[in-house]
């Protein structure tokens, strides 16, 4: 009998993706404890948005949710989501950053780090990479899955076997959109199963409506773990079903052996949760075509709504829909996953309201196309390239060797903010000074608030 590890992901990327990240700490440590004793390879409860949301939204210190989640869940592997050189940010950090950062997630309770990049530049995740191992963590490296007509499979086992070179724990399959098709699946794995020495993970979004087929394609291929998320925090933008999946494999070679009625009990808890937070539920009902058509993910059509929105142009939001393909054709077909995604979809935008295509880039759009976000795999447009030239100097290396952010002349900013505010000092404390470097204007409302 095969085993299939299951990542429990309502933690943070179940709640992100249905309930905007706002669920607090307090409402997560009951359920916590019980999934603890469940048997999961690992719950995934940190990275990805929680940081940023907990100093913006929810007045919590982000490395506390992190210690008090370990400490109700001392038997099951914490996990997170880091995007390689740019952390839990927007944008690129230095090496000197990166590491005290996976340091201090290490110190505080992180087992295993997820690591991708939105370009799929190996050059962007090598370093985070090295640094969980010398951590003696679990390293493993995302793949940011997309369709396009260079993305076929031989880039994906290609892009497998140089991530497998740099010295990984594990490989995961990311389809943050839920595009994976179940035999592109089957398919996909198949191959990386016979050319990959190291575990296969993945994770799709329910969003397309075909996660449990493309789970279970995945799993007759030989895939060795994947994500899912408890039943009453499943679907729409977020994951196939915890129940649903362990309930398909009941009685087949690949059965997982979980108690149903523990897990009901979960459900029941977030079923209130979810009811209590339904404020910041998404207006999917059913699932969005969009992703299969355009491949634009669900977070992108609600930000894109909210800022038509502010300029009175809400009727304008099929044509922004309808240029987003377009401006990724023009960049090479990159992934629409954060930041990228940000970026194409406010180039659009711009594109749609000034009535001509590329009239004014965006200084990130500009940034993108000179090298300053890594390696494009595709070809960027020669217009693209022309104007982008004409704004900002491209680079050939790698984008972390142009920084030299420093920790001790931001902790030195930082105690300069404390005195100068009437402060307690907390730039003592190194994981302050690590959330002052990430997100200044947020943790220093929040050190304002707290101290």
């Amino acid at each position: 009998m095969s085993n299939v590890g299951i990542t429990e992901v309502v933690l943070r990327d179940g709640n992100q993706s249905l309930l905007a990240t706002r669920v607090t700490l307090e409402d997560l440590i009951p359920a916590a404890k019980k999934l603890d004793e469940i048997g999961y390879w690992s719950i995934e409860s940190w990275g990805g948005a929680t940081f940023d949301v907990c100093l913006r939204h929810l007045n919590e210190d982000p490395w506390e949710r992190l210690r008090e989640l370990k400490k109700a869940m001392p038997k099951t592997k914490q996990q997170m989501l880091l995007r390689g050189q740019n952390l839990v940010g927007y944008k690129h950090f230095s090496d000197q950053m990166v590491s005290k950062f996976i340091n201090k997630s290490a110190e505080n309770g992180i087992d295993v780090f997820r690591i991708f990049d939105a370009l799929n530049d190996i050059q962007n995740i090598k370093f985070s990479i090295e640094e969980v191992r010398a951590n003696n963590k679990h390293a493993q490296a995302a793949m940011a899955y997309t369709t396009s007509p260079i993305h076929d499979l031989k880039y994906w086992v290609d892009l497998a076997k140089k991530i497998e070179d740099i010295g990984v724990d594990s490989i995961a399959i990311k389809d943050m959109a839920g595009i994976l098709k179940p035999n592109d699946a089957y398919q996909l794995v198949s191959r990386l199963k016979e050319e990959i020495a190291v575990p296969i993970h993945m994770q799709t979004h329910a969003t397309t409506g075909m996660s449990a087929a493309t789970n279970f394609k995945a799993i007759e291929a030989g895939i060795d773990n994947i994500d899912t998320s408890i039943s009453s925090m499943s679907m729409t933008y977020g994951h196939s079903s915890t129940e649903s999946i362990i309930s398909m494999l009941q009685n087949t070679e690949f059965s997982v052996d979980f108690d149903l009625l523990k897990l009901d009990e979960i459900s029941q808890y977030f079923k209130k949760i979810r009811t209590k937070y339904s404020e910041f539920e998404g207006s999917l009902k059913g699932v969005d075509v969009q992703m299969l058509i355009r491949q634009v993910p669900g977070g992108m059509l609600s930000n894109l709504e909210s800022q038509l929105k502010q300029l009175n142009l809400e009727n304008r939001l099929d044509e922004v829909i309808e240029e987003i393909p377009n401006v990724r054709k023009d960049l090479g077909y990159v992934p629409l996953v954060t930041p990228v995604s940000q970026i194409i979809g406010a180039q659009a935008l711009s594109n749609v309201i000034d009535g001509e295509r590329y009239k004014k880039l965006s200084i990130e759009l500009t940034k993108l196309i000179s090298g300053y976000y890594g390696k494009i795999f595709g070809e960027v447009s020669e217009n693209l390239k022309e104007k982008a030239k004409l704004e900002m100097n491209p680079i050939h290396k790698r984008p972390a060797d142009e920084l030299s952010d420093d920790f001790l002349s931001l902790k030195e900013d930082l105690r300069n903010f404390c005195i100068k505010n009437s402060l307690k000092d907390v730039s003592t404390v190194d994981e302050n000074v690590i959330s002052f470097a990430l997100f200044p204007y947020s943790s220093c409302d929040f050190f304002k608030k707290n101290y």
